[in-house]
C-alpha cells in the first residue's frame, strides 16, 4: 500500500490537472502501440513498478515485459511492449522511465559490487543514504541486483554510531544503555556498532553484548588484525569508501558484510527510452 501510494503521487505529480499536451493532439479514441527500449547495457529494474503505473493509469492497458526484474538487458533491446490508449501510454511515459531508469541503474551497480566478490560468503549492503520518500524503491532495486538490504529505517535495528558514543559517554555505556532499553521496552532488535579504530574493537569485545561490529573507514591490513580480534565472536561489517577496485580485497579479509553507500547514492541511471510504433 506505501508503494502504491507513492506511485499515485508520483502520477498526480506528473499530471496535475491534466496532460494537456495530449489531450489537444491525440483523439481520445486512438489506439497505438509503444517499446521501452535500452540505450545502454545493465540490470533491468523496475518492471513491477511500471506494470503497476500503467495500471494505475489505465487499467485497459496490455503491458508486454520481454525481460524480468533482474535480467541483463543490452543496447537496442526492446524491454516492454505496450499496447492501448495512446494519451494513456504518453501519460504514463515519463513516471515508468523515472521509476526505470533509476533503479536500473543501482542495479546495475550492486550487481557490479556482487559480481566482484564472487567466491567469497560476503554480503553487499546498502545504506540509508537514499532519496527522500524513494528508499523502498531504491532498496528493491539493490536487491534485485544481488545486494542485501541493511535496515530501511531508524527502527528496524539498533545502530550505534560515533556521536551516539560520544553523547552517551563511552561505548560500554552506550552499550548498557541499549540493552536496558531494550528489555524495559520488550524489543528484539539486533544491535550493531560502529568503531574506528582496533581499540575500541577491543573495547566493545570487553564489553560485549552486540551482535555486528562494523569497521568504519579501516585499511585493510587493519581489517585483518581486527578479524582475527573478534574471531568470530559476531557479525563483521566493513564501511567506508569502499570501491569496486578495492572490494574484493576486503572481502578476502573474512568479514560477513560491506555496506556501499555509492550503491544508492552515487549510481548512473540506465538510459531507457519508449518509443511510439
Amino acid at each position: 500500500m506505501e508503494i502504491e501510494h507513492f506511485i499515485r503521487a508520483a502520477i498526480e505529480e506528473d499530471i496535475g490537472a491534466g496532460d494537456h499536451t495530449s489531450l489537444a493532439c491525440i483523439p481520445e479514441a486512438r489506439l497505438s502501440k509503444a517499446e521501452i527500449i535500452a540505450r545502454g547495457n545493465g540490470v533491468i529494474a523496475g518492471i513491477e513498478i511500471a506494470r503497476k503505473v500503467f495500471e494505475i493509469i489505465d487499467p485497459d492497458l496490455a503491458v508486454e515485459p520481454v525481460f524480468r526484474d533482474g535480467d541483463m538487458v543490452e543496447r537496442e533491446d526492446m524491454v516492454m511492449l505496450i499496447r492501448g490508449r495512446a494519451r494513456s501510454i504518453l501519460k504514463a511515459e515519463r513516471v515508468v522511465l523515472n521509476f526505470m531508469q533509476r533503479m536500473s541503474g543501482i542495479s546495475t551497480l550492486t550487481r557490479k559490487y556482487v559480481k566482484a566478490v564472487e567466491g567469497f560468503p560476503v554480503k553487499i549492503l546498502d545504506t540509508r543514504k537514499t532519496t527522500p520518500l524513494f528508499r523502498e524503491f531504491e532498496k528493491l532495486a539493490v536487491k534485485i541486483g544481488g545486494g542485501e538490504n541493511h535496515r530501511m529505517g531508524l527502527y528496524d535495528m539498533i545502530m550505534i554510531k560515533d556521536n551516539h558514543i560520544a553523547y552517551a559517554g563511552g561505548i560500554k555505556p552506550a552499550i548498557q544503555a541499549v540493552r536496558h532499553y531494550l528489555e524495559a521496552n520488550n524489543l528484539s532488535l539486533k544491535i550493531e556498532i560502529e568503531t574506528s579504530s582496533l581499540e575500541e574493537v577491543q573495547e566493545v569485545i570487553a564489553t560485549g553484548g552486540v551482535h555486528r561490529i562494523m569497521l568504519d573507514n579501516f585499511k585493510i591490513p587493519v581489517v585483518k588484525k581486527a578479524v582475527k580480534l573478534i574471531n568470530k565472536s559476531c557479525e563483521i561489517e566493513v564501511s567506508g569508501g569502499i570501491t569496486l577496485e578495492s572490494v574484493r580485497d576486503y572481502a578476502a579479509c573474512g568479514v560477513d558484510y560491506i555496506s556501499v553507500g555509492a550503491l544508492t547514492h552515487s549510481y548512473k541511471s540506465l538510459d531507457l527510452s519508449l518509443e511510439a510504433i
